[in-house]
């Protein structure tokens, strides 16, 4: 079929549908495409959401993927503020909740994750918030002030950020998690303890290995009371307790799906012709040999244009580095690799002083990476990382050795 003739339509109007859309028409397809959303805004990216865009650093413009004018340049079809309510990749059609059905020839699913809800009394009032869209972020910004009393539920990536972003804020600010320390899920014991330092020094109240019994208040959210018996004061309750990818759509259809939606190496899905790309994909990998399911910008950004290529029937496949940063006070960061298990950790510099790198070995070779104020190592970095050549870790640790020389020959 002529591609002039053909329909492709992306559902999610997101970091990984826009280049998805951008990709395909860079690659020349010139048939129809569609991009559906179901928020108002135009697509935009959701890291500035918990750090320079809730600090009024920066308007959605600034976070949005495309300028306004590129989608009728490029002859993209934005549908914003059309959620779509089912897909038949029998009759390759899609129907929207407006009750339009949409035939498509090629379909990308990058329809993201959604915030993870708590469940304790007084969840629902007034207060308690949770933040994955622009519009979380405008009622945050309203909500936090220098008067706030900010109480943050998770002490996860959206927890941390937010809890950094408000204390910059000026506002009092208290973290809750179950864990010993913050991001101990995702990054271990040992760089958590850095963050618990970093946030402590900045006066953060933390409640480490402790849960919450309940969000207290009459009209709206006045304090949580956590296990323990504390009780903390609070005008805001934060809730970042992680994220479920949204399979909805893809589980009604019939496409396999466990921890998202099931995508192999070219980003498809159980269904020939159906792609799933960004939070929502659980992928196979094939240099790490397993499904990973990645809930960071990079993923989006880069998955949206491997699965408009395998759209096109290119022969791609999706093997990046993971990666992803994260920026808190004046601590900014990034991971590379894949360190789920690991038996070792080295740093190289000391954390106290702020600028540091730290690696995870797992049987002997390097899995990730993480600098922390390093911003001249990243290409070396990712050459050890994707390196399986077994490194010691006395010269991991020693400064006077390039890390450009470690990833380049076995260390013995």
């Amino acid at each position: 079929m002529p591609q002039g003739t053909q329909t492709f339509v992306i559902v999610g109007a997101s970091l990984a549908g826009a280049k998805a859309a951008e990709t395909l028409r860079a690659e020349g397809f010139d048939g129809r495409v569609v991009l559906i959303g179901e928020e108002a805004s135009r697509p935009y990216e959701r890291p500035p959401l918990s750090k320079e865009y809730l600090r009024g650093e920066k308007d959605l413009d600034a976070a949005a993927v495309h300028p306004a004018g590129f989608y009728d340049e490029h002859e993209i079809e934005l549908r914003t503020s059309s959620p779509v309510r089912a897909i038949d990749p029998g009759k390759r059609s899609i129907a929207l909740s407006s009750g339009e059905e949409l035939g498509y020839d090629r379909l990308l699913l990058a329809t993201g994750a959604t915030p993870r809800r708590i469940s304790v009394p007084g969840a629902d009032l007034p207060g308690v918030l949770y933040l994955r869209s622009v519009e979380d972020a405008d009622g945050l910004r309203q909500a936090i002030g220098p008067s706030a009393q900010v109480v943050v539920v998770g002490a996860g990536w959206i927890g941390a950020e937010v809890a950094a972003s408000a204390r910059q804020l000026g506002a009092s600010v208290a973290m809750v998690d179950l864990a010993a320390v913050p991001l101990e899920r995702v990054l271990g014991p040992e760089i958590g303890a850095v963050y618990r330092d970093l946030h402590a020094a900045r006066g953060v109240g933390l409640h480490l290995g402790v849960g919450i019994e309940a969000i207290v208040g009459s009209e709206s959210a006045e304090a949580v009371r956590l296990s323990d018996g504390t009780v903390l004061p609070a005008s805001v309750v934060v809730v970042g307790v992680g994220v479920t990818p949204r399979v909805e759509l893809a589980e009604a259809a019939g496409l396999a799906v466990d921890n998202g939606v099931l995508v192999d190496e070219h980003l498809e899905t159980s269904s020939p012709g159906v792609f799933a790309a960004g939070d929502v994909a659980n992928a196979y990998h094939p240099r790490y040999g397993n499904r990973i399911r990645l809930e960071h910008w990079s993923a989006a950004l880069n998955q949206g244009r491997v699965a408009a290529r395998s759209m096109l029937g290119r022969d791609v496949v999706y093997d990046r580095t993971p990666y992803f940063f994260s920026d808190q006070y004046d601590l900014g960061m990034e991971y590379r690799g894949w360190a789920p298990t690991y038996d070792e950790v080295v740093f190289r510099g000391d954390p106290a002083s702020g600028a540091f790198l730290c690696f995870w070995l797992r049987s002997g070779t390097v899995a990730a990476v993480m600098n922390a104020n390093v911003w001249d190592a990243a290409d070396a970095i990712e050459a050890l990382v994707r390196t399986d050549r077994p490194t010691d870790a006395s010269r991991l640790a020693d400064p006077d050795i390039d890390l450009a020389e470690l990833a380049g020959s076995p260390g013995t």
